[in-house]
Protein backbone atom coordinates (compact mmCIF):
# COMPACT_ATOMS: atom_id res chain seq x y z
CA UNK A 1 0.00 0.00 0.00
CA UNK A 2 1.30 3.42 -0.89
CA UNK A 3 1.88 5.97 1.91
CA UNK A 4 -0.85 8.54 1.80
CA UNK A 5 0.37 12.14 2.25
CA UNK A 6 -1.70 15.03 3.52
CA UNK A 7 -3.30 17.10 0.83
CA UNK A 8 -2.86 20.86 0.91
CA UNK A 9 -6.49 21.29 1.92
CA UNK A 10 -6.15 18.85 4.82
CA UNK A 11 -3.01 20.63 6.01
CA UNK A 12 -4.75 23.99 5.87
CA UNK A 13 -7.67 22.58 7.86
CA UNK A 14 -5.29 21.34 10.59
CA UNK A 15 -3.52 24.71 10.70
CA UNK A 16 -6.87 26.50 10.95
CA UNK A 17 -7.98 24.26 13.83
CA UNK A 18 -4.70 24.83 15.67
CA UNK A 19 -5.00 28.58 15.19
CA UNK A 20 -8.55 28.46 16.52
CA UNK A 21 -7.49 26.49 19.59
CA UNK A 22 -4.62 28.90 20.26
CA UNK A 23 -7.02 31.83 19.91
CA UNK A 24 -9.29 30.25 22.51
CA UNK A 25 -6.53 29.23 24.92
CA UNK A 26 -4.37 32.38 24.90
CA UNK A 27 -6.90 34.67 26.62
CA UNK A 28 -7.53 31.94 29.19
CA UNK A 29 -3.80 31.62 29.86
CA UNK A 30 -3.46 35.40 30.09
CA UNK A 31 -6.29 35.59 32.58
CA UNK A 32 -4.76 32.76 34.60
CA UNK A 33 -1.48 34.69 34.82
CA UNK A 34 -3.30 37.81 35.95
CA UNK A 35 -5.26 35.82 38.51
CA UNK A 36 -2.00 34.38 39.85
CA UNK A 37 -0.59 37.91 40.20
CA UNK A 38 -3.72 38.96 42.10
CA UNK A 39 -3.24 36.06 44.49
CA UNK A 40 0.43 36.92 45.06
CA UNK A 41 -0.50 40.54 45.75
CA UNK A 42 -3.14 39.44 48.27
CA UNK A 43 -0.57 37.21 49.98
CA UNK A 44 1.88 40.13 50.18
CA UNK A 45 -0.68 42.36 51.88
CA UNK A 46 -1.83 39.61 54.22
CA UNK A 47 1.77 38.87 55.25
CA UNK A 48 2.53 42.49 56.02
CA UNK A 49 -0.74 43.19 57.82
CA UNK A 50 0.16 41.12 60.86
CA UNK A 51 2.90 43.67 61.50
CA UNK A 52 0.28 46.40 61.92
CA UNK A 53 -1.18 44.64 64.96
CA UNK A 54 2.28 43.77 66.26
CA UNK A 55 3.31 47.42 66.06
CA UNK A 56 0.22 48.46 68.03
CA UNK A 57 0.86 45.71 70.61
CA UNK A 58 4.35 47.08 71.21
CA UNK A 59 3.37 50.77 71.23
CA UNK A 60 0.51 51.00 73.74
CA UNK A 61 -2.13 50.45 71.07
CA UNK A 62 -0.88 53.33 68.88
CA UNK A 63 -1.02 52.43 65.17
CA UNK A 64 1.40 53.65 62.48
CA UNK A 65 0.86 56.86 60.60
CA UNK A 66 1.11 57.04 56.83
CA UNK A 67 4.69 58.09 57.44
CA UNK A 68 6.48 58.72 60.68
CA UNK A 69 6.44 62.42 61.73
CA UNK A 70 8.91 64.89 60.31
CA UNK A 71 10.31 66.47 63.43
CA UNK A 72 12.49 69.59 63.37
CA UNK A 73 16.00 68.95 62.09
CA UNK A 74 15.09 66.49 59.36
CA UNK A 75 17.61 63.71 58.80
CA UNK A 76 19.88 65.34 61.37
CA UNK A 77 17.38 64.64 64.17
CA UNK A 78 17.89 61.15 65.70
CA UNK A 79 14.18 61.07 66.62
CA UNK A 80 13.31 60.91 62.91
CA UNK A 81 15.08 57.55 62.58
CA UNK A 82 13.37 54.22 63.28
CA UNK A 83 14.49 50.61 63.39
CA UNK A 84 13.21 48.60 60.41
CA UNK A 85 14.95 45.31 61.12
CA UNK A 86 18.14 45.86 59.11
CA UNK A 87 19.09 49.21 60.59
CA UNK A 88 17.73 52.70 61.21
CA UNK A 89 15.55 54.29 58.53
CA UNK A 90 14.63 57.95 58.11
CA UNK A 91 10.89 58.41 58.58
CA UNK A 92 9.73 55.02 57.29
CA UNK A 93 6.32 54.74 55.69
CA UNK A 94 3.51 52.69 57.20
CA UNK A 95 4.33 49.60 55.18
CA UNK A 96 8.04 49.63 55.96
CA UNK A 97 7.17 50.04 59.63
CA UNK A 98 4.75 47.13 59.81
CA UNK A 99 6.86 44.81 57.66
CA UNK A 100 9.75 44.97 60.08
CA UNK A 101 7.45 43.69 62.84
CA UNK A 102 6.88 40.37 61.07
CA UNK A 103 10.43 39.81 59.88
CA UNK A 104 9.82 41.10 56.35
CA UNK A 105 12.51 43.72 55.99
CA UNK A 106 11.93 46.47 53.44
CA UNK A 107 15.58 47.31 52.79
CA UNK A 108 18.70 45.21 52.67
CA UNK A 109 20.52 48.24 54.00
CA UNK A 110 18.73 51.53 54.83
CA UNK A 111 20.39 54.58 53.32
CA UNK A 112 22.32 56.81 55.74
CA UNK A 113 21.53 60.43 56.53
CA UNK A 114 24.35 61.54 54.23
CA UNK A 115 22.51 60.13 51.20
CA UNK A 116 20.15 62.71 49.63
CA UNK A 117 17.70 59.89 48.81
CA UNK A 118 17.52 58.57 52.36
CA UNK A 119 13.77 59.29 52.31
CA UNK A 120 13.18 58.01 48.75
CA UNK A 121 14.78 54.59 48.88
CA UNK A 122 13.52 51.69 46.77
CA UNK A 123 12.16 48.64 48.59
CA UNK A 124 14.27 45.51 48.20
CA UNK A 125 11.87 42.85 49.46
CA UNK A 126 9.55 41.31 46.85
CA UNK A 127 6.78 41.31 49.46
CA UNK A 128 6.61 45.09 49.05
CA UNK A 129 6.08 44.80 45.29
CA UNK A 130 2.78 44.11 43.57
CA UNK A 131 3.50 41.76 40.64
CA UNK A 132 1.22 43.90 38.44
CA UNK A 133 3.38 46.98 39.23
CA UNK A 134 6.83 45.47 39.87
CA UNK A 135 8.66 48.75 39.15
CA UNK A 136 6.67 50.82 41.68
CA UNK A 137 9.24 50.34 44.44
CA UNK A 138 9.99 53.89 45.60
CA UNK A 139 8.97 54.62 49.20
CA UNK A 140 6.97 57.66 48.16
CA UNK A 141 5.72 56.52 44.77
CA UNK A 142 4.67 53.10 45.94
CA UNK A 143 2.15 50.51 44.80
CA UNK A 144 0.37 50.14 48.18
CA UNK A 145 -1.40 53.06 49.86
CA UNK A 146 -2.50 53.55 53.47
CA UNK A 147 -5.83 54.80 54.82
CA UNK A 148 -3.90 57.65 56.40
CA UNK A 149 -6.77 60.15 56.76
CA UNK A 150 -8.49 57.97 59.36
CA UNK A 151 -5.69 55.71 60.65
CA UNK A 152 -2.95 58.27 61.11
CA UNK A 153 -1.96 61.45 59.28
CA UNK A 154 1.29 62.67 60.82
CA UNK A 155 1.54 65.78 58.66
CA UNK A 156 1.33 69.04 60.56
CA UNK A 157 -0.88 72.09 60.07
CA UNK A 158 -0.73 75.18 62.28
CA UNK A 159 1.78 73.38 64.50
CA UNK A 160 -0.54 70.40 65.15
CA UNK A 161 -0.66 66.88 63.76
CA UNK A 162 -3.43 66.50 61.21
CA UNK A 163 -4.66 63.25 62.78
CA UNK A 164 -1.91 61.55 64.77
CA UNK A 165 -1.32 59.52 66.84
CA UNK A 166 -4.33 57.20 66.71
CA UNK A 167 -5.04 54.15 68.81
CA UNK A 168 -6.31 50.86 67.43
CA UNK A 169 -9.20 50.90 69.89
CA UNK A 170 -11.06 53.61 67.96
CA UNK A 171 -11.76 51.07 65.20
CA UNK A 172 -15.18 49.63 66.05
CA UNK A 173 -15.51 47.47 62.94
CA UNK A 174 -12.08 46.00 62.01
CA UNK A 175 -13.51 43.69 59.34
CA UNK A 176 -15.09 46.70 57.60
CA UNK A 177 -12.17 49.12 57.91
CA UNK A 178 -9.63 49.44 55.11
CA UNK A 179 -6.00 49.53 56.17
CA UNK A 180 -4.52 49.84 52.70
CA UNK A 181 -4.98 48.94 49.06
CA UNK A 182 -3.47 48.90 45.59
CA UNK A 183 -2.86 52.61 45.03
CA UNK A 184 -2.89 54.81 41.95
CA UNK A 185 -1.64 57.90 43.74
CA UNK A 186 -2.47 61.44 42.64
CA UNK A 187 -3.00 60.32 39.04
CA UNK A 188 -6.48 59.42 40.26
CA UNK A 189 -7.30 63.16 40.22
CA UNK A 190 -6.99 63.23 36.44
CA UNK A 191 -8.64 61.64 33.43
CA UNK A 192 -6.93 58.45 32.28
CA UNK A 193 -5.99 60.16 28.99
CA UNK A 194 -4.14 62.94 30.87
CA UNK A 195 -1.92 60.67 32.94
CA UNK A 196 1.76 60.34 32.20
CA UNK A 197 3.96 57.36 33.13
CA UNK A 198 5.38 56.14 36.42
CA UNK A 199 8.64 57.80 37.41
CA UNK A 200 10.78 56.49 40.23
CA UNK A 201 11.75 59.38 42.53
CA UNK A 202 9.45 61.67 40.52
CA UNK A 203 7.01 64.29 41.78
CA UNK A 204 4.57 64.60 38.87
CA UNK A 205 0.97 64.54 40.12
CA UNK A 206 -0.14 63.25 36.70
CA UNK A 207 2.07 60.17 36.99
CA UNK A 208 0.53 56.91 38.26
CA UNK A 209 2.03 55.96 41.59
CA UNK A 210 2.89 59.54 42.60
CA UNK A 211 2.63 59.64 46.42
CA UNK A 212 1.07 56.21 46.17
CA UNK A 213 1.89 55.36 49.79
CA UNK A 214 -1.10 57.53 50.79
CA UNK A 215 -4.64 56.50 49.86
CA UNK A 216 -7.41 59.08 50.22
CA UNK A 217 -10.82 57.96 51.43
CA UNK A 218 -13.64 58.02 48.84
CA UNK A 219 -15.42 61.16 50.00
CA UNK A 220 -13.36 64.23 50.91
CA UNK A 221 -14.47 67.64 52.17
CA UNK A 222 -13.19 71.20 51.73
CA UNK A 223 -11.76 70.96 55.27
CA UNK A 224 -9.95 67.64 54.87
CA UNK A 225 -6.39 66.89 53.82
CA UNK A 226 -5.51 65.44 50.41
CA UNK A 227 -2.68 63.27 49.21
CA UNK A 228 -1.01 66.19 47.43
CA UNK A 229 -3.35 69.16 47.74
CA UNK A 230 -5.26 70.05 45.68
CA UNK A 231 -4.96 66.60 44.07
CA UNK A 232 -6.45 63.52 45.66
CA UNK A 233 -5.33 59.91 45.37
CA UNK A 234 -7.34 56.81 44.59
CA UNK A 235 -7.09 53.01 44.41
CA UNK A 236 -5.65 51.28 41.36
CA UNK A 237 -7.97 48.71 39.67
CA UNK A 238 -4.94 46.81 38.39
CA UNK A 239 -6.26 43.28 38.90
CA UNK A 240 -8.61 42.58 35.99
CA UNK A 241 -10.35 45.91 36.68
CA UNK A 242 -10.53 45.36 40.44
CA UNK A 243 -8.45 46.36 43.47
CA UNK A 244 -7.03 44.42 46.41
CA UNK A 245 -8.17 45.99 49.69
CA UNK A 246 -6.52 45.06 53.00
CA UNK A 247 -8.67 45.38 56.13
CA UNK A 248 -7.59 45.98 59.72
CA UNK A 249 -8.63 42.47 60.76
CA UNK A 250 -5.91 41.29 58.31
CA UNK A 251 -8.18 39.87 55.58
CA UNK A 252 -7.93 40.94 51.92
CA UNK A 253 -10.71 41.31 49.36
CA UNK A 254 -10.56 42.00 45.63
CA UNK A 255 -13.29 44.56 44.98
CA UNK A 256 -14.61 46.97 42.41
CA UNK A 257 -13.67 50.46 43.62
CA UNK A 258 -17.27 51.66 43.36
CA UNK A 259 -18.31 48.92 45.80
CA UNK A 260 -15.92 50.53 48.30
CA UNK A 261 -17.55 53.96 48.09
CA UNK A 262 -15.58 55.65 45.30
CA UNK A 263 -17.20 57.49 42.41
CA UNK A 264 -15.43 57.76 39.05
CA UNK A 265 -16.21 59.73 35.92
CA UNK A 266 -16.45 58.05 32.53
CA UNK A 267 -12.91 59.28 31.83
CA UNK A 268 -11.51 57.48 34.87
CA UNK A 269 -11.13 60.47 37.22
CA UNK A 270 -11.92 59.96 40.90
CA UNK A 271 -14.52 62.44 42.12
CA UNK A 272 -13.30 64.44 45.09
CA UNK A 273 -16.37 65.65 46.98
CA UNK A 274 -19.10 66.79 44.60
CA UNK A 275 -20.18 63.42 43.31
CA UNK A 276 -23.43 61.53 43.82
CA UNK A 277 -24.03 61.29 47.56
CA UNK A 278 -25.77 57.95 47.21
CA UNK A 279 -22.58 56.43 45.78
CA UNK A 280 -19.75 58.08 47.73
CA UNK A 281 -19.23 56.81 51.26
CA UNK A 282 -16.42 56.53 53.80
CA UNK A 283 -18.02 53.72 55.78
CA UNK A 284 -15.25 51.29 54.82
CA UNK A 285 -12.55 53.75 55.88
CA UNK A 286 -13.85 55.54 58.97
CA UNK A 287 -13.44 52.69 61.47
CA UNK A 288 -17.05 53.09 62.60
CA UNK A 289 -18.79 51.58 59.54
CA UNK A 290 -20.51 54.98 59.23
CA UNK A 291 -19.98 57.54 56.46
CA UNK A 292 -17.96 59.91 58.63
CA UNK A 293 -16.20 62.96 57.21
CA UNK A 294 -12.40 62.76 57.16
CA UNK A 295 -10.89 64.72 60.05
CA UNK A 296 -10.63 68.45 59.24
CA UNK A 297 -7.23 70.08 59.11
CA UNK A 298 -6.23 71.78 62.39
CA UNK A 299 -6.59 75.52 62.69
Amino acid sequence: MKNRAFTLIELLVVVAIMALLIGILMPMLGKSRQTAKTTICMANLRTLSAGWDSYADQNKDVIPGGRMPNLAGGAGNPKNWYEVGTGLKFRPTWIATIGSHVGVYPFNEPLPATDPLCGRQDYDSKVFQCPERPDWKDERNHCYGYNYLFLGNSRMTAGKYNNYPRKRGFILQPSMTVMGADALGTAGSFNASERTTYTNNGTDDLAPGNEGFNLDAPRLTPESDRCSAPDRSGPDPRHLGRTNFLFTDEHVETKDVTAMGYAITGEGKYIDQDGPKELMTNKYFSGTAIDDDPPPLPK
